[in-house]
């Protein structure tokens, strides 16, 4: 292998930080995942790792510069001069600082996977696993991403989908009960297969609700806005609603203002504990005018005029 600096493009006195940012340079522009179609960006990309492999890890940087080892880490033979051919009488073997493999006892920490790990992100699990070929454990599968849609009635009382995922298998998948909106159920080993013998990845389903003509989702709770008349605002009324379970009849009390909100116990998106319905009152007047409707608020605003804005003041 060629000189680890020569590899890096960096001088003997370079810094650490200069070697790491040199490595994550090369790393960047040789990684096969970002040059599939160049064959030898992979070959590049496994000499810039081992060149950093030394001089990465101080202890090998430093029995690298002082000959002990060459570029691929390896011991290299002294000589015996008589058993003492240093000045200070004692072997050449008496500084060597053999760097354990996978398995060995000691290990210094380094390892240049991280600097992969956070160059590309998600890629980083399969990219470590590429930086370094003796890595114990092989490259989890990459994981697919699918979703689907359901109504607020299925999501209630739990349904199922069938799903055809990016790998092209078709999968049926148990929607719970109560499921909420954005709510991801993940299949284990659904997923792309390893392409170093590892586990499969897996499938993430992403539910999402479709909208519902009448009721809006808050959390657990559901949401209706109510349309009624004045009358029955004034005078009070019983009105049939919609819910998840079917109609129910609500109680309007007399008297009730626009905006009012009732609450349906129970009757929300199922759960521990269960949602509740939320019945805003939007009071509709008469679509066409009315002249006697008309002449009766006339004479209301003269003979019992009241400001409902008199709290803004």
């Amino acid at each position: 292998m060629r000189d680890p600096y020569e590899i890096l493009g960096l001088p003997k006195t370079a810094g650490g930080e200069d070697i790491k940012r040199a490595f994550r340079r090369l790393a960047k522009k040789f990684h096969p995942d970002q040059n599939k179609s160049d064959p030898k960006a992979k070959e590049k990309f496994a000499e810039a790792n081992a060149a950093y492999e030394i001089l990465g890890d101080e202890k090998k940087r430093r029995q690298f510069d002082r000959g002990e080892i060459d570029a691929e880490g390896k011991p290299r033979f002294q000589g015996f001069e008589g058993f003492g051919g240093g000045p200070s009488g004692r072997s050449g073997f008496e500084h060597f600082e053999f760097s354990m493999g996978p398995g060995g006892s000691r290990r210094s920490g380094f390892d240049p996977g991280d600097i992969i790990s956070d160059l590309f992100g998600g890629l980083g699990g399969a990219a470590r696993s590429r930086a370094g070929a003796q890595r114990p454990h092989p490259a989890h599968g990459e994981d697919v991403t699918a979703i689907v849609t359901v109504s607020l009635a299925e999501a209630a009382r739990g349904t199922q989908r069938r799903v055809e995922l990016p790998t092209g298998r078709t999968l049926d998948v148990a929607i719970p009960v109560g499921i909420s909106d954005g709510k991801q159920i993940r299949l284990k080993g659904q997923g792309h297969p390893s392409t170093t013998g590892g586990s499969p990845g897996d499938a993430i389903v992403t539910v999402r609700l479709a909208k519902h003509p009448y009721l809006t989702v808050e959390g657990r709770d559901l949401r209706l806005e109510l349309p009624v008349t004045l009358y029955e605002a004034v005078l009070g009324a019983k009105i049939t609603v919609p819910t998840l379970e079917g109609a129910v009849e609500l109680m309007i009390p007399a008297g009730s203002n626009g905006g009012k909100t009732l609450r349906l116990r129970g009757k929300g998106l199922p759960g521990t504990p269960a949602g509740d319905l939320l019945v805003s009152l939007r009071i509709v007047l008469p679509v066409a005018a009315d002249a006697e409707f008309q002449a009766l608020m006339r004479r209301w605003s003269v003979e019992k005029p009241y400001d409902p804005r008199n709290d803004m003041k």
